[in-house]
């Protein structure tokens, strides 16, 4: 492990000369430092950010803010949409120094950047020293690219320790870690908590507009946003209860069939277990909560028990299949789902073709009233397989089964 640590700081000052100097300061130098002419609203985390960035962006837009959006699914400067790529959430420092130019050119205030832990170590927000920067969680994902939890929160921590700002989650376990790691001034930070005092306004929108415990959670960090630049709680409300949601996060996909059929990213345990918690909540006895998941390849391998128990415990019925399996076997990758499973075995289906698992969940597993969570892929539209992306889309998918 001490070798693959020492590679792993070596790497962060290769990434400094490749990418922070040669790439992000010529980028700053040839489109005039826009950075410093736009407010920045940095939000990262292992869960739920994408949500969140696109939510505060929802509730700034309708308090009358002139405020632009990139963030894993795309982004988005007035009614333009721009797509950002597959699998990728923080562009590279020139297309984002680019980007910012623009949107000073047009008279933007402020930038909400949905930012990564690979992102942020690899220099990709070079010259960004955001003005509010807010965390969602931190919990098990890329310890395949970190190693280590302390790695993680370290990288984590490094957009955070910019800020003039921080808002940070206090129910979050990570809360006390990564305040060891800021190490800044006590002014600078803000928290948010389920346990605070909310304006009955705003929890009251809140309420209405989500089940999930995870979206009321989502919901505090913007409103903590949205209250330091000054937004009215009424304001806030009616953002929140406005917000149509984003693709691929608790989608549901519309059918005949009386199969309540719901499309989400969520791909890490912690993401994983508060969607099934949340859908198994709402799934009435005697329905069944049916879930088609499985875990990425050349990812942290960690996880893939973890989620395996995860299902096992929450689902009536999981189906495990393939979810982006790269150069790796799928069935090696299924097995080591379910190899530290004790109990629960008769609640496992493996099929790794996932259309096939969709559809089996779809069409022989599930009866009226039911539930399935199709699960992992959310807004993504390909699948990779060896090293070629191949058009897919979970969405899509179901939507033609079901029709």
């Amino acid at each position: 492990m001490w070798f693959k640590q020492l590679i792993y700081k070596f790497k962060r000052y290769y990434h400094l000369f490749k990418t922070g100097l040669y790439r992000g300061l010529l980028a700053e130098i040839k489109y005039g430092f826009p950075s410093r002419k736009i407010h920045v609203i940095a939000i990262t985390g292992t869960d739920g950010k994408t949500t969140s960035s696109t939510m505060l962006y929802h509730v700034l837009r309708t308090a009358g803010k002139k405020v632009a959006l990139i963030s894993t699914v795309a982004a988005y400067i007035g009614d333009e949409k721009i797509n950002t790529g597959f699998h990728v959430t923080t562009p590279s420092p020139d297309k984002l120094q680019k980007l910012m130019r623009k949107l000073v050119d047009e008279g933007y205030q402020y930038l909400i950047l949905e930012t990564t832990s690979q992102g942020i170590y690899q220099y990709r927000t070079w010259g960004i020293f955001p003005f509010i920067s807010g965390i969602t969680n931190i919990s098990q994902d890329h310890f395949d690219y970190h190693l280590t939890y302390q790695n993680y929160l370290e990288a984590k921590a490094l957009i955070l320790r910019d800020s003039e700002k921080i808002i940070l989650n206090k129910d979050d376990a990570s809360y006390q870690p990564l305040m060891d790691h800021l190490r800044v001034s006590e002014s600078k930070i803000l928290t948010y908590s389920k346990e605070h005092q909310i304006p009955g306004v705003i929890r009251r929108a809140i309420k209405k507009r989500f089940k999930e415990d995870f979206n009321f959670s989502n919901s505090l960090l913007v409103m903590k946003f949205a209250k330091l630049l000054h937004v009215s709680d009424q304001d806030i409300a009616d953002g929140i209860l406005s917000f149509t949601g984003i693709p691929g996060r608790m989608e549901e996909i519309k059918n005949k069939k009386g199969i309540r059929v719901v499309v989400d990213f969520a791909h890490t345990p912690q993401g994983l277990e508060s969607a099934l918690t949340a859908l198994k909540a709402q799934t009435k006895s005697p329905s069944k909560l049916i879930a088609v998941y499985g875990a990425a390849g050349l990812r942290d391998a960690i996880k893939r028990p973890m989620m395996g128990k995860i299902g096992s415990r929450l689902a009536d019925y999981c189906i495990f299949t393939a979810e982006d399996p790269r150069t790796e076997d799928v069935w090696s990758i299924i097995r080591q789902m379910k190899e530290q499973l004790k109990t629960g075995h008769q609640k496992i289906i493996s099929i790794p073709d996932r259309g096939k698992a969709i559809e089996f969940a779809l069409t022989k597993l599930a009866k009226r009233g039911d539930t399935v969570a199709i699960l992992g892929k959310g807004h993504e539209q390909t699948m990779c397989y060896g090293n070629v992306e191949t058009p897919w889309d979970d969405r899509e998918a179901a939507r033609k089964i079901l029709s």
